[in-house]
């Protein structure tokens, strides 16, 4: 226990540095890329860290919408950039070509909501928007969306943190390990529900994403 009680001192005193919106900015837009960086735990510290009045909530919400929005951009660009050669692959190889016509189809048909369901997905988010790329979704819908997409995501993992830092403003180990809990419990939620419906295509695109 004393562990995590210096682990969260060493977390509140960081995350109360006005730097601090700046790591969040930068791994929300890695995350986009990388989907090995956690940005949904740098937003909510970030949160935390707001509820126990070290930052502003807006500024929180913004750092993660902004760098999420603009590395979800990046990652739809990769895919652009790699869409000729896909494409040449997919002439020659009808399994290729198959799953290219699906994603299009995918995209086109369930797009929108897909792309801010698969924000809340670790993996689901780069896979979904370096296939739009690929699939050369319109950029301006694209761009749309995405604001929506990063937006409603940064929303919820800011105001998780700030409700926790807030209740719990005496207590940041406390604090912390509420919202995380939290986090985690909504998460595998979501994973709960998927698997009941069956709903597999998130999994399906990050295939076409490597294809």
């Amino acid at each position: 226990m004393d562990f995590i009680n210096d682990l969260t001192t060493w977390i509140n005193d960081i995350s109360a540095n006005w730097w601090f919106l700046i790591v969040i900015f930068v791994i929300a837009y890695l995350d986009s890329v990388i989907p090995v960086v956690p940005s949904e735990t740098t937003v909510i510290i970030g949160g935390v860290a707001a509820g126990q009045g070290n930052q502003q909530l807006l500024l929180v919400i913004a750092a993660g919408a902004i760098g999420a929005f603009l590395g979800d951009n990046t990652a739809y660009t990769i895919g652009d950039r790699f869409s000729g050669w896909v494409n040449r692959r997919a002439e020659s190889n009808a399994k290729t070509k198959g799953r290219l016509e699906w994603a299009t189809t995918q995209i086109q048909k369930r797009g929108g909501p897909l792309l801010v369901t698969a924000r809340f997905i670790p993996g689901g988010r780069t896979a979904l928007t370096v296939t739009s790329g690929l699939t050369r979704q319109p950029r301006l819908w694209f761009v749309r969306w995405i604001a929506a997409a990063t937006l409603i995501w940064a929303s919820y993992a800011a105001i998780l943190g700030w409700w926790s830092g807030d209740r719990f403003k005496d207590d940041h180990t406390t604090a912390f390990l509420v919202a995380f809990g939290l986090a985690l419990g909504i998460t595998l939620l979501i994973e709960v529900v998927r698997h009941f419906r069956g709903s597999n295509d998130e999994e399906t695109l990050a295939n076409d994403a490597s294809l």
